[in-house]
């Protein structure tokens, strides 16, 4: 890769960067604002040193590989260094894509054991993630781990305590959370734009048959091409062939997490940063099979509620989460805010902020028990409360709407990476740790848990850990 071309880079800052979010007569887009929106990406406006190079590795060429490696390697001064995958199929896709001279593997220890790999993305199936982190932090590697970071919820603590003893960056792959729009989002609720939190709600839904995971299998798909021995390895079970457990992985808990792994993290993921949440204190949830029923012993459609206290980071709030994967509405992404005074809607990195005020007076007349006083009780009422309360006061204070949107061809993907070797280089502190990758993937896989066993799961979310 070309990496000193400083008008490319120019041309990539711009696009990325050069603006905040804009609103219309809008008292918070300021300069200032601006300026703090731009902070993650600056130190690329120079030229990129050999000691600045970053050399990655890919374990997991699949659909998120190749995403993920796209969006590292427009982030200037990154090079490509190997990839491994279990199919065949896929290392010789990398190779057309990448030259011939490309390192490939089907064993990512080999990966792990390349002193020229500074890097590696894990991109995996979510059973393999937490032993190919730690495995990679011990022969030094930094880290970008696809969400959930973990499979079980027993695995978190021991990925935090790896990434602590190597030193190195691990960061998690809930891209939202490096976004513009969450950061707008996060200010304006920090600010009082809506009042006091009480309630969150989040919904991604999708309606088609790849949004269900329901993805191609190659035609030469087979025990010996997929690796499918190694790849059912970590399970400790002798799982029989099935080349959906390989491509539709998700669906399957033997070796995926289902709606809660793939989107509820996300959800999650988005929600902690805006609020600067720890996690919630009782999650407990619901799913059912709709339509999808292929095989996958994991809903379709699926539903969760969460608690969260009262504490120094936010008031208490509720947190609901939907996903729906045969919804009439074509498919929606959504997170709402619902405070006292108003919502603030997040669609990907498109904020609106809605404003509903009560008056400072309470209600009195209309739909109330007041017209079903005597006549000469409801006119001394009325008599008494308007000489209690102004006009002013029993009149609902309006606010102007807000609307943000993001600059052309901003990439919050791009945003997530650059901000993972920003930390590599600098030492600044990644956007999106251990430590919040398993308060994320906690409670998400907490879900899972209450699904299976109709329970209410208890979670300690400073401790990090589940109570009896």
């Amino acid at each position: 890769m070309k990496n000193d071309s400083s008008s490319s880079r120019r041309k990539f800052l711009q696009q990325i960067g050069a603006t905040s979010l804009v609103a219309a007569s809008s008292p918070f887009a300021s300069l200032a604002a601006q300026q703090k929106a731009e902070e993650r990406i600056l130190t690329y406006d120079r030229k990129i040193t050999a000691n600045d190079k970053v050399r990655i590795g890919v374990i997991g060429f699949g659909v998120q590989g190749h995403y993920d490696l796209g969006s590292a390697l427009k982030v200037p001064g990154v090079e490509l260094a190997g990839i491994c995958d279990l199919y065949p199929g896929r290392l010789e896709n990398a190779k057309e894509m990448y030259g011939n001279d490309l390192f490939v593997t089907r064993d990512y220890r080999e990966l792990l054991n390349k002193s020229d790999i500074d890097a590696v993305l894990i991109c995996t199936t979510d059973v393999w993630h937490a032993k190919m982190t730690i495995d990679a932090l011990a022969k030094g590697k930094h880290v970008y781990c696809e969400k959930p970071m973990i499979y079980k919820i027993s695995e978190g603590n021991p990925v935090v305590a790896a990434a602590k003893k190597s030193g190195k960056v691990v960061q998690i792959g809930s891209q939202r959370v490096s976004s513009l729009g969450l950061a707008k989002a996060k200010e304006l609720l920090a600010s009082g734009e809506i009042g006091k939190l009480n309630m969150v709600n989040s919904v991604n839904d999708r309606q088609s048959s790849i949004g269900a995971w329901e993805y191609t299998i190659p035609k030469d798909a087979s025990p010996e091409t997929l690796d499918w021995d190694r790849f059912i390895s970590i399970t400790g079970k002798k799982i029989p062939y099935d080349p959906k457990k390989f491509f539709w992985w998700r669906a399957f808990k033997d070796v995926g997490t289902g709606v809660a792994g793939d989107l509820f993290i996300h959800l999650l993921s988005g929600t902690h940063f805006m609020t600067n949440s720890k996690g919630p204190e009782s999650i407990v949830s619901t799913g059912q099979f709709s339509y999808w029923k292929d095989g996958r012993d994991l809903p379709d459609v699926m539903s969760g509620v969460m608690q969260y206290p009262d504490c120094d980071e936010h008031p208490a709030f509720q947190l609901t989460l939907q996903v729906n994967f045969i919804s009439g509405t074509g498919g929606q992404e959504l997170t709402r805010l619902i405070g006292s005074e108003g919502i603030i809607d997040v669609r990907g990195n498109t904020i609106t902020v809605k404003h509903s005020i009560m008056p400072e007076a309470p209600g009195f007349g209309g739909y109330d028990s007041l017209f079903t006083f005597s006549k000469a009780m409801r006119e001394e009422m009325q008599k008494d409360f308007e000489a209690k309360w102004t006009p002013e006061q029993r009149r609902k204070k309006t606010k102007e709407d807000i609307v943000f949107n993001p600059p052309a061809g901003y990439s919050e993907h791009v945003d997530h990476f650059t901000n993972f070797f920003d930390s590599i280089r600098t030492g600044k502190v990644v956007v999106e740790d251990a430590v919040f990758g398993f308060r994320a993937a906690a409670p998400a896989l907490a879900c899972n848990e209450s699904l299976l066993t109709k329970k209410i799961i208890k979670w300690d979310p400073v401790n990090m850990k589940l109570k009896a």
